[in-house]
């Protein structure tokens, strides 16, 4: 009996690998989406966009990106944790994937048991930004006029990473009465912030670059470890007086719990080779944004760390989802 069981189950693994190679042998045959849970603008959007051009041309079918925006990233995301494991569907998203594990008690979905963390597309810094009509010339002077004026400071929402730069800087380091005001994704915060409505605001930095290349706003800090390429006249935190802080935006693409691991690889291949591309790491960095790649289990390392790192600062702060 237990030969015939070891037999059986020898011949059921048999042909799991093989369903799982016939599979990854016959994908794509039509249209791939990506998910953004995000307004259309801001950097999941953006990023999609361009892999999956990339990726169309690699991979021989379409890829469209669907924004489907709302609860902080949730929406969107719940919807592909939902949806069928077969390489049709997934999710492009922000370092708010990290954040909301901590933020969001009823997200609608486990990010650790529900994604195949894929690959690690690109990152960049958040940037503090003031409008141009706001004198403040660089973060000293921000700090001194913010704690006589109480400003509120933007956001491109709750939970966000450029949200808890910003938190973290103006509310438990410099210790100002300032209020977060959230908006509903990247584009309208900043816009709110070239407007004065409020006059300051963090952002990822390639949100903010047009404006900030226009004149409309002025970049006084990034938050990176080191100064980047596209403001190369803008101090890291460190330099303008406030080290402890190094934070990234950083834009992923996960698959639902259960793709096959042929099609996975597929994808990580696929992802990376566009990243070696050099018109498409131009366009990343004309945008700020520094290509990563890496293998699937990298990209899994990093997103276990960035939970931890993103919890214990939620828990500090006793940041609330909005």
């Amino acid at each position: 009996m237990r030969a015939f069981a070891r037999s059986a189950l020898f011949v059921a693994l048999c042909l799991c690998v093989s369903c799982e190679r016939n599979a990854a042998q016959g994908w794509p045959n039509k249209p791939i989406r990506f998910i953004a849970p995000f307004a259309a603008g801001g950097p999941a959007d953006t990023i999609g966009r361009l892999i999956g051009y990339r990726l169309s041309n690699d991979l021989g079918q379409q890829v469209i990106v669907e924004n489907r925006p709302g609860a902080g990233g949730n929406i969107g995301t719940a919807a592909v944790a939902k949806s069928a494991p077969d390489g049709y569907t997934a999710l492009v998203t922000t370092s708010a994937f990290a954040v909301n594990v901590t933020l969001s008690t009823a997200s609608g979905y486990d990010a650790e048991k529900d994604f195949i963390p894929t690959a690690l597309i690109a990152s960049q810094p958040n940037a503090i930004i003031v409008s141009a009509t706001l004198p403040a010339q660089n973060l000293g002077d921000l700090l001194t006029w913010a704690k006589t004026a109480k400003p509120g400071f933007a956001t491109p929402g709750s939970g966000t990473t450029p949200h808890l730069t910003a938190e973290h800087l103006f509310r438990s380091v410099a210790k100002l009465d300032m209020t977060p005001i959230h908006f509903k994704g990247a584009a309208p915060a900043i816009t709110a912030i070239i407007g004065a409505q409020p006059p300051v605001g963090s952002a990822a930095v390639s949100t903010a670059l047009p404006h900030i290349q226009s004149g409309k706003l002025r970049a006084l800090a990034v938050s990176s470890a080191k100064r980047i390429a596209a403001l190369p006249d803008v101090p890291t935190l460190a330099e303008a007086g406030v080290p402890g802080i190094e934070d990234y935006t950083w834009i992923g693409l996960f698959l639902p719990a259960g793709t096959p691991p042929a099609i996975v690889k597929r994808f990580n291949d696929a992802v990376n080779r566009a990243l070696q591309d050099p018109e498409t790491r131009a366009q990343l960095e004309r945008q700020a944004y520094q290509p990563v790649g890496g293998t699937p289990q990298e990209f899994k390392d990093y997103v276990k760390a960035e939970i931890a790192k993103w919890g214990k600062v939620v828990r500090e702060a006793n940041i609330q989802a909005e």
